[in-house]
């Protein structure tokens, strides 16, 4: 473009192009785009772009191309996902692609759309916005996003959040953090903090808290954000640090068994395995001792060479990663050791650190010397200094020692020595320093009752947890594994040992650890005093009354009894009770059965002949040793009216099941073929038992006789329609009596019974097929079975479409199809059949979208017009009472004279002394039905065929009795076309014989002859669509 020329915009669909001097060009957009069109598209882009406390603002793009005619809006409204849409203006022609609207309610979140109108008719509309809610934008902020928590440190947390949408002169945050489980929330800054991160100080280690932000400015809070997720309070994770304190326990020769001190700082997560590599003294290069990794602290290092120096070093792994290495060993000799005495104890620990005292534990030595370990002494010393002291005069026969009179305050360093027979082994590597002062919060084991249950336990809350800890118990220092006498159940910081019976052997001293902690840990020894306390504390709350298990009730019983019975937690053998019943002791006598078992704790009372005598008030008296209890049951007014009438109903039905009875009422079940299957099962029946269906009270005749000894029937309706709704009844007696089984197929039942047939038919439904007619083209879906009760919805572009003369929707028993008559352009796209069972939908699609020119397809396809074809088409259903007579006559065409063939129900029509037919002058094809019945109801076809192709065209007949309702037949409706006279023309033989049909012709003609008896001089009634 020459620099003489500028742009400048007039309308919305106008494009003016200015020349330097007194001209402008302007073109219109469709000039352009070379498209003329006459209903607009949508508009585009709606969306809001000013929002107050008192209107919404909305905007959007204009239609491109939206027609040479004048365009207005509509804008419709819904709240939030409700779909339920409103117009807003409807008394404003609104031109303008900008609009305010004011009639929103407060706290209420709204979507918009917007749809374009012209003269010729208004778009589909718009893509709806996004939910947009008022705001006042002197108000207080919107509430804060989504808010994160991730660890920070062992009493810390970061926390970060995203900003208010509507900040509204923004001031800062608040943070508010709860402990997980007690809805309690505390503030974590008392001044309004600027940023959206911040880090909460101050938490307890081990503990779960959820965390929430508000926003405030000058105006107040806003609403509280979301929670965060909970979050469990421990330092970030990090790879472990380095082991150390490697020492050699025991060599053969060929193979060392080392141990090392786990790392001091764990990286907040469990130690998984450990990494080892040797090296001879004197190398620089390091070789890894195993693929494998050590799961513990312990290794035996394979195929060394003897006589040769090792040094060794460590690695530990958690789930950060694997940490640094270990400082190397001290070089080990590879020498076999022959000694007699014990070699050394390791891995020696320190739990239960108080003020004065501290236990020590240790393992024992991997070797043992030429004889069996016989004890252990305990050696000490001040941190700093070599002057150790023996704990304990005399070896101890365990491995574990508790220390007392320390000093408070004081770090002491330990080692243990093994003796045998031979004498005292060598001592074990220094342990690290304890310092003899209780963690801030330890708390001791407690022992107790359980209120409730009487259970005698012992509780232990720890000071510290991490998120991979696990409470351990033992007794005696000894882990309790699996035990019949105790249950263990922990959770978050408490654990709980609860003894089952306690007896004499439950004496003892009881300890627990708190595994990955600095050494949280306690025991507590229950002494046989203080047990027999414990006991008689637990029997006073498990004895006080009787505990029942369930209060008194009743049931009804088979034959119409009426059992009253309650149940006891526990019952002796020595219990005693009575039942009373409107202040009257009861006792067994005649109509009354009271008994009590005590190994399930029943007490019950048993009434066989419940009458109107016995409403009132029941009531139980227990007495078992020095506990009592009793319980109560008011059995009046409309309570009673409910006990007696299934009572009267359980006696009715024990009298019936002394026949023949129906042990399962009917039913409907619904077989893989579509087939609808009345079903019913019998009991005590014999060989005379009969059995009968009947509808509307009379017998349905079946092909297969129904077998009463099988202990089931059953009554197929294939093809289930509408048609097969009424009432049906089963049948069954002899001697002994009988019993009916009444099912309505009507309302929900029937309904539930197309939902079943529905949901196997779209489960089979096939792809949908394009298929060309004479019309135009026909998308088909083929199923197990089709019926049009079924809920079958077709949609273009995702419109619902609806049946018309250019849409034909319709089917057969074995396929759903939809017609698209003179198809164009506009007819493409996706198209979709949803086939909804009540639960779910089933849908097939098909593309046109992408076939090309649709007309050219329909071009392409359509049979040529000399073929052979059904001019006057017939009537979708014909209704006939029973032993009339039934005459169908059409009019064919086709050049050459074409080949008629009749069905019925897909099978050849074939004359004789019944059925006749005719097929006159190539032109007029009939079938005369002679006394028709009720059995000659079904699907009737003409066939119409030549060399040039044919024509396939079905009629439903249905006959009634004398005397039945007439059933309102559904006549298929018959397009109009503008050649309609010109075909009447053709068939009565007013043209000229060369003349053909034009091919755009959708009307017929069809005549039906309805003769009564035999007399053909009756009148003639026909149609003419």
């Amino acid at each position: 473009m020459s620099s003489g020329v500028t742009a400048a915009e007039v309308e919305s669909d106008v494009e003016v192009i200015k020349i330097e001097g007194k001209y402008d060009i302007a073109i219109r957009q469709e000039e352009l785009q070379g498209v003329y069109v006459t209903i607009p598209g949508p508009p585009t882009n709606v969306h809001a772009t000013e929002i107050n406390k008192t209107y919404i603002v909305l905007s959007w793009t204009p239609p491109s191309p939206r027609g040479r005619a004048p365009v207005w809006y509509l804008i419709e409204k819904c709240v939030g996902d409700s779909h339920v849409w409103q117009r807003v203006n409807t008394a404003v022609k609104l031109r303008s692609p900008r609009y305010p609207v004011y009639d929103t309610e407060d706290k209420k979140s709204y979507r918009f759309r917007v749809i374009t109108i012209n003269k010729y008719g208004s778009s589909e509309p718009s893509e709806p916005t996004a939910p947009i809610q008022k705001v006042d934008p002197y108000g207080v902020p919107s509430a804060p996003g989504q808010v994160i928590a991730s660890r920070n440190t062992k009493t810390s947390a970061f926390v970060q959040w995203e900003a208010p949408k509507h900040a509204n002169n923004l001031m800062g945050y608040y943070v508010d953090a709860c402990l997980v489980g007690t809805k309690k929330w505390f503030p974590c800054n008392h001044r309004p903090y600027k940023h959206t991160r911040f880090v909460v100080h101050g938490l307890v280690p081990g503990d779960t808290y959820v965390f929430r932000v508000q926003a405030v400015n000058a105006y107040g809070l806003s609403e509280e954000s979301q929670e965060s997720a909970p979050l469990f309070i421990d330092a970030a994770l990090s790879t472990p640090s380095a082991p150390y304190g490697i020492s050699l326990l025991n060599c053969n020769g060929s193979s060392m068994t080392l141990a090392w001190k786990r790392p001091k700082n764990t990286g907040g997560s469990k130690i998984t395995s450990y990494y080892l590599d040797k090296r001879e003294a004197g190398s620089v290069d390091w070789k890894e001792v195993s693929p494998n990794p050590a799961a513990h602290r312990t290794f035996t290092v394979e195929n060394l060479t003897s006589g040769v120096f090792y040094e060794f070093k460590v690695q530990a792994a958690n789930l950060a990663g694997v940490g640094l290495p270990s400082e190397p060993s001290k070089a080990f000799a590879c020498e076999a050791w022959t000694m007699a005495e014990p070699g050394p104890a390791h891995d020696v620990s320190f739990w239960e650190v108080r003020d004065t005292s501290v236990l020590v534990q240790w393992k024992p030595p991997v070797y043992s010397g030429d004889c069996p370990i016989t004890g252990y002494f305990v050696d000490m010393a001040k941190k700093g200094s070599s002057d150790f002291a023996a704990v304990n005069a005399e070896p101890i026969g365990h491995c574990y020692l508790k220390v007392a009179g320390l000093e408070t305050g004081a770090s002491y360093v330990f080692r243990v020595r093994a003796v045998n027979a031979k004498g005292v082994g060598k001592a074990s590597d220094v342990s690290d320093p304890v310092c003899a002062k209780a963690q801030p919060g330890t708390k001791e084991i407690a022992c107790g009752v359980d209120e409730e249950t009487g259970d005698i336990f012992l509780n232990f809350e720890a000071c510290e947890v991490s998120e991979t800890s696990k409470f351990t118990w033992s007794k005696s220092y000894k882990e309790i594994t699996e035990s019949s006498r105790v249950s263990i159940t922990s959770s978050g910081r408490h654990s709980k040992l609860t003894f089952v019976n306690t007896e004499k052997e439950d004496l003892g001293v009881y300890s627990v650890t708190v595994t990955d902690t600095d050494g949280v840990s306690s025991s507590y020894s229950i002494n046989e005093e203080e047990l027999k306390k414990m006991q008689e504390l637990s029997y006073n709350i498990k004895h006080p009354i009787v505990p029942l298990k369930t209060e008194l009730n009743y049931e009804i019983l088979e034959k119409g009894h009426v059992r009253f019975w309650v149940q006891a937690l526990k019952l002796s053998s020595s219990v005693n009770y009575r039942f009373i019943v409107n202040d009257k002791a009861i006792t067994s006598a005649e109509g009354y059965k009271i008994s009590h078992d005590v190994s399930t704790g029943i007490i019950q009372m048993t009434i066989e002949h419940f009458t109107k005598a016995n409403e009132g008030t029941y009531t139980i008296q227990i007495h078992d040793g020095k506990a009592k209890s009793q319980s109560s049951l008011v059995l009046v007014g409309d309570a009673f009216k409910v006990a007696l009438k299934e009572a009267d109903f359980q006696r009715r039905e024990h009298i019936r099941k002394q026949g023949p009875h129906f042990s399962e009422y009917l039913s409907f079940h619904v077989m893989d073929d579509c087939t609808v299957m009345l079903v019913c099962k019998l009991a005590n029946v014999k060989k005379e038992t009969t059995f009968a269906w009947f509808k509307e009270d009379e017998e349905i005749t079946v092909d297969v006789p129904p077998n009463p000894m099988s202990g089931s029937c059953s009554l197929p309706i294939p093809m289930f329609s509408r048609k097969d709704q009424g009432i049906y009844k089963a049948v069954l007696g002899d001697d002994r009596g009988k019993d009916t089984s009444v099912y309505d197929i009507s309302g929900k039942v029937f309904e539930d019974i197309i939902n079943a047939i529905a949901s196997i038919a779209g489960s089979s439904a096939s792809d949908l097929v394009l298929q060309c007619t004479p019309e135009g083209i026909r998308l088909q879906c083929y199923m197990k079975y089709y019926t049009e009760e079924m809920k079958t919805s077709w949609f273009h572009r995702e419109s619902k479409i609806s049946s018309s003369e250019k849409m034909r929707i319709g089917g057969t028993s074995e396929m759903a199809w939809m017609q698209i008559c003179e198809p164009t352009d506009k007819e493409k796209g996706h198209y979709t059949i949803e086939i909804h069972d009540g639960k779910k939908s089933h849908s097939r699609t098909f593309d046109l979208s992408g076939q090309g020119n649709v007309q050219m397809c329909y071009m392409n396809y359509l049979p040529s017009v000399d073929r052979g074809r059904v001019v006057g088409g017939l009537p979708d259903v014909v209704t006939i009472m029973e032993k009339k007579s039934l005459s169908l006559t059409c009019t064919v065409w086709g050049d050459p004279n074409p080949e008629v063939t009749w069905f019925k129900n897909e099978q050849e029509v074939v004359s004789d002394d019944r059925f006749k037919v005719t097929f006159e002058g190539g032109k007029f094809a009939s079938l005369t039905i002679n006394s028709v019945y009720v059995e000659d109801s079904g699907k009737y076809s003409i066939n119409v065929r030549n060399k040039y192709g044919g024509e396939f065209v079905e009629i439903t007949v249905s006959v009634y009795k004398h005397g039945e309702e007439i059933p309102e037949p559904k006549l298929g409706q018959m397009a109009k076309s503008p050649n309609d006279k010109n075909v009447a023309k053709v068939l009565l033989g007013q043209s000229k014989s060369s003349q053909r049909p034009p091919l755009s012709y959708l009307s017929s003609l069809c005549t039906l002859q309805m003769l009564v008896g035999a007399n053909k001089n009756q009148p003639t009634f026909s149609s003419l669509s």
